[in-house]
């Protein structure tokens, strides 16, 4: 929707208003925010739409001197700076992913997409991987349970299963090559 002449009239007076009394941008805010927040409501999830509507109206309140009514209306101005700051969140969002895929599969910061992408992979794995853990011994399932699910060193598990510390390192190395099979497998045909 393009600016008709008596909106950037109003858009110019509302500017001249803000550059003298800062209060006057709450309008520009009052009239405008819930447009913004729909725009970036519909390119991103509702947190990030808030943050991100948030901070036009901040980054638009500091840079109320450059705007020009000459140029346009305040609208499109203020969607220009949200189209700019969901490409830049969108960017910053693509560098972590990026890095949580450089950090392979344990991640040092659990984050919400971590468990997400997790939830994700293991859903799409949970019938590859049932069949292998049903393919291991039960000594090996413990041992690798344990591992895994509980976080133990092999010194715990060894305690928690009576058994050596060897052991536990022999049974986790077979049910790994085990897995590593079944998955490659899996990998292969999938």
């Amino acid at each position: 929707m393009t600016a008709g002449v008596g909106e950037r009239a109003a858009d110019a007076e509302l500017a001249g208003r803000f550059r003298r009394d800062p209060q006057e941008f709450t309008t520009v805010h009052d009239r405008y925010f819930r447009d913004i927040y729909r725009y970036v409501a519909g390119r991103l999830d509702e947190q990030a739409a808030e943050d991100i509507a948030a901070e036009t109206f901040l980054l638009a309140f500091d840079q109320r001197d450059r705007f020009d009514a000459e140029r346009g209306g305040l609208r499109p101005w203020l969607f220009g700076i949200a189209t700019n700051l969901v490409a830049r969140h969108r960017r910053k969002e693509a560098r972590h992913y990026r890095a949580l895929a450089r950090l392979g599969p344990e991640p040092a910061a659990e984050g919400p997409e971590s468990r997400i992408v997790a939830s994700v992979a293991a859903g799409r794995l949970r019938p590859s991987l049932a069949r292998a853990l049903a393919g291991l011994t039960q000594g090996e399932r413990d041992v690798l349970l344990l591992v895994a699910l509980g976080q133990l060193g092999y010194e715990e598990v060894a305690q928690a299963l009576g058994i050596s510390p060897g052991t536990v390192g022999s049974r986790l190395s077979r049910a790994r090559a085990k897995l590593h099979d079944v998955l490659d497998q899996e990998a292969i045909n999938g």
